[in-house]
């Protein structure tokens, strides 16, 4: 009997990326939730979706998390081993024009979630944390028990699920892991991400901007590696009942090599405009990964070059 497993935003780029290396396995039930909604392409979700419907292992919902009354139905339909929730309102910059977005879809549909899992617990809750939480830290690599001050919305709601997970975990004996995630990039991405606007401004002849002068440096984490990681977590040993794992290749890279990577990847390059800092933005990200590699004995990661040239390639037979 195959194992059923939840996703939550399983239309979004990370939810989508496992849902589908889950059902390539077969051994798995994948039971998928998104609202769709219109932050970023609701095409995208919807292309990424059918792909999905292709697998006979796989079913889907279109349900906001925000309402209970649609959750609970599906949990007391069905019992699943395990769930990823991924679904949340992203982006940093957004949180400044939108913070209310981050309490309703981030906070209040977690809690939503806990409340469900409270009456039917899966062996294990996974859900979608972030490098954000810990803020414009000094002292690098940045390891799971050093957290500094939050510096926007985003990153807040990050950090107040982690906190309530332990309460739900200690007072319902519920296995919860956190994931922080550190710039995930790769195939089927989200367009708000610089990359893919890199290549956006390709195809439609404008110009990008660079937030800092181009003086960023983060811990990109290739999506092939961040499924590999979530799905050996489901046969990993792990025993305390309430787990953080920062999910990152733990090698920080300057911006301005991503873009010359990618310059050497296209016949023709965007044009370019730096500009000054912006307010939510943190310089650096690196995290150290040496937690979750002792848990499931990965020690190899893609290359930010190899990395980009997949999607380099996944974006041209996608958009032409």
């Amino acid at each position: 009997m195959k194992k059923k497993i939840l996703i939550t935003g399983a239309a979004g780029f990370i939810g989508f990326n496992l849902a589908k290396k889950l059902l390539e396995e077969k051994k798995y039930e994948v039971i998928g939730i998104d609202n769709i909604d219109n932050y970023y392409s609701t095409k995208l979700k919807r292309d990424r979706l059918q792909i999905l419907k292709k697998f006979t292992n796989f079913s889907f919902f279109k349900v906001n998390i925000c309402k209970v009354k649609e959750l609970q139905k599906i949990f007391k339909k069905t019992k699943f081993a395990y769930i990823y929730h991924l679904a949340a309102q992203a982006g940093v910059r957004y949180s400044i024009e939108n913070p209310k977005s981050y309490i309703d879809n981030n906070i209040y549909a977690f809690f939503n979630l806990l409340e469900c899992i409270k009456k039917f617990p899966p062996k294990i809750f996974f859900y979608a944390s972030s490098s954000s939480v810990y803020g414009d830290m000094k002292k690098f690599p940045l390891v799971e028990t050093n957290i500094g001050s939050q510096k926007n919305m985003y990153s807040l709601s990050k950090k107040f699920n982690e906190e309530l997970s332990k309460i739900y975990s200690n007072l319902f004996n519920i296995k919860f892991v956190g994931l922080r995630f550190f710039t995930v990039y790769g195939e089927w991405g989200r367009p708000d991400m610089f990359y893919l606007k890199y290549l956006e401004a390709i195809r439609k002849n404008k110009e990008i901007q660079i937030n800092n002068f181009g003086n960023h440096s983060r811990d990109f984490t290739y999506i092939g590696d961040v499924v590999e990681i979530l799905i050996k977590l489901l046969d990993a040993k792990i025993k305390s009942k309430n787990e953080v794992y920062n999910i990152s290749s733990n090698k920080p890279i300057p911006l301005m090599k991503m873009v010359s990577t990618l310059d050497s990847l296209v016949e023709k390059k965007p044009k370019i405009k730096k500009v000054k800092l912006q307010m939510a933005d943190v310089i650096k990200t690196h995290g150290n990964n040496k937690k979750i590699l002792k848990l499931i004995k990965k020690n190899k990661f893609v290359d930010l070059s190899l990395g980009l040239k997949n999607t380099v390639d996944w974006y041209k037979k996608y958009k032409f």
